[in-house]
């Protein structure tokens, strides 16, 4: 008889997809009422995260630009339709934590386009930039909580997949 995965309670992703809204949403408010726009960055952990305002009005890299209520609408749907998943289909512990992440994301972001027409986004890496510029001379994308989760967790979910499936072991009756 295979060991079935251990799973969270059936409450868990909407909680852990509550307080990662909540996050996304309190450093957006923090940052508009602490950065201005235009500004110069200021460094949290020199070389590594500075802290700088802006504003997109579409997706990663700005791509589709000037969409952000389309976009938002798009992505309240996939949030709320990843957390409705999860809660209907309870999944393993993984699973249940990446696609919240993704989830969380997904929605933080979908608020900020559909309350302010435009996603808010504060975090910088000049490290992830020296990266990017020295690959294609661009700067990396500034960022916030929301992206993060929608990003890492992809990454979490895309080498899931590529990693070698554990068998399951057979419950073995004790003598």
């Amino acid at each position: 008889m295979p060991i079935a995965p251990r799973r969270f309670p059936v409450w868990f992703p909407a909680v852990l997809v509550l307080v990662l809204i909540a996050l996304d949403q309190w450093l957006k408010a923090w940052a508009l009422a602490h950065l201005q726009l235009n500004a110069p960055a200021i460094p949290v952990i020199p070389g590594v995260l500075d802290w700088e305002l802006t504003f997109n009005t579409g997706a990663a890299w700005s791509m589709f630009s000037g969409s952000a209520v389309p976009l938002a609408l798009g992505r309240i749907l996939v949030g709320l339709g990843i957390l409705g998943y999860l809660l209907w289909k309870p999944q393993g512990r993984f699973l249940t934590v990446v696609l919240s992440m993704i989830a969380a994301g997904a929605i933080g972001n979908s608020i900020d386009g559909l309350q302010r027409g435009q996603v808010t986004d504060m975090i910088h890496s000049p490290l992830l930039s020296a990266v990017t510029e020295a690959i294609n001379g661009t700067r990396f994308p500034i960022f916030n909580i929301a992206d993060m989760c929608v990003v890492g967790g992809t990454i979490l979910l895309l080498v899931a997949s590529l990693l070698p499936e554990r068998k399951r072991e057979k419950a073995v009756p004790e003598a």
